[in-house]
């Protein structure tokens, strides 16, 4: 496929080029063409149009009033309140749940971006300040940032220990209406089949589904042909008559246990980088939307975006959160590793018990010292030594990292 035309380079040159038109790099170009209209901004994509083949989803108080009112344009989909089911546990939460179709998303950077969203465009390589393409075009900025996503597995940064959140996703057009009003996050009365397994439902209009089954699992990899069968099951299970598969989705976020920060940003050797691939996520449900836009929102008031500047501003926007995430990676230590894999639905279920502001606080990454209190108090779902054990292997596992 032939690349879309690069646009005549501005007079002043170009202040960022955005590698990768993702979720990350995305919001950051819409976000300062908003806002910082006078900066000249190009985005490189590979594929035939940005956001790739995704959902994005996230709690009402994921993000500031400010945050909900800019990124209104890119929601596709609103609900009051969702549920979970766990054997011994149904229950509806309130609160708003939204998501982001990658459709939608295309849609807004393309209105918003023009030419300067250029599409079907191969990076060969980058630096900090230049980008060579495919083509053998070599472009040049004040600054650079790497947005591709995730490393292959085989190249990902090794000083992160992570599990992982993968999952086969499938929309379906139904012969007839389903009755859902509002999503289903985590249906666990599922079999585990080995490890934490539960089905993620979004009813996308009245005879549409949207139908995840989604394991916490050790690799990135998941079986794909059994997730479909799983899906299958599901619906008939649930009585739903599916008809046609309008598309497919796969992924697998990272959950992560441990890391050495420092060590990590080192690797990058000063190149800035934003999304996944800057560890930007929350650490036990692997989902970035919420701090993809503080990170849009903290790049729009730099005065420079030269290349260390930008790197170090990032570095230093990431480590604020690596700090605040300790309490999280302990927790998944203490999911991956302690107990049983097929009966770590129990410490999910143990959980949606607790108060729903709690609850809240917890998925936007904003826990008290008393929501941790809370959370690790009363009689544990997993045996006390198995719990303790997980705790502490974050000193060994570090030592063992690269």
């Amino acid at each position: 496929m032939q690349p879309h035309a690069i646009p005549a380079v501005p007079p002043g040159g170009w202040d960022l080029i955005l590698v990768g038109g993702g979720l990350a790099n995305g919001l950051i170009a819409c976000h300062l063409r908003e806002t910082r209209p006078e900066l000249d901004v190009l985005v490189l994509e590979a594929g035939p149009r940005a956001g790739g083949n995704h959902t994005w989803s996230f709690h009402q108080g994921d993000l500031s009033a400010a945050q909900h009112a800019w990124l209104a344009p890119f929601v596709t989909s609103r609900w009051s309140g969702y549920d979970v089911r766990f054997p011994a546990l149904e229950r509806r939460l309130d609160g708003d749940y939204l998501s982001i179709t990658s459709e939608r998303f295309a849609a807004v950077m393309a209105t918003t971006l023009g030419e300067r969203l250029v599409t079907s465009c191969e990076v060969e390589s980058l630096s900090p300040t230049a980008v060579r393409l495919a083509s053998g075009e070599r472009l040049t900025a004040r600054g650079v940032i790497d947005g591709r996503g995730p490393l292959a597995p085989e190249a990902a940064n090794p000083h992160l220990w992570t599990g992982f959140q993968a999952f086969v996703g499938q929309a379906w057009r139904l012969s007839r209406p389903h009755g859902l009003v509002r999503p289903i996050l985590m249906d666990a009365t599922v079999d585990q089949q080995g490890g934490y397994r539960f089905v993620y439902t979004l009813p996308l209009s009245p005879d549409r589904l949207l139908i995840e089954d989604t394991h916490y699992v050790d690799g990135p990899a998941l079986e794909v042909v059994r997730a479909r069968a799983n899906i299958t099951d599901y619906a008939a299970a649930r009585g739903w008559q599916l008809d046609t598969l309008e598309r497919e989705e796969r992924g697998a976020l990272p959950i992560t246990l441990a890391g050495d920060f420092t060590r990590f940003w080192q690797r990058l050797d000063g190149q800035p980088t934003s999304g996944l691939r800057a560890g930007l996520f929350h650490p036990t449900t692997g989902y970035s939307l919420p701090q993809a836009a503080a990170l849009a929102e903290h790049l729009s008031g730099l005065s420079s975006f030269e290349a260390s500047q930008l790197f170090d501003e990032i570095r230093a926007f990431a480590a604020e959160r690596w700090r605040a995430q300790r309490f999280y990676r302990m927790l998944d230590r203490m999911l991956f590793l302690a107990g049983k894999p097929d009966a770590r639905w129990q410490v999910m279920q143990r959980f949606y018990r607790l108060d729903a502001a709690l609850i809240e606080r917890f998925y936007a990454g904003r826990s008290t010292i008393k929501d941790k209190l809370r959370i690790l108090s009363g009689k544990p779902p997993v045996p006390v030594g198995q719990a303790m054990n997980a705790i502490m292997q974050r000193t060994s596992r570090l030592k063992a990292l690269p």
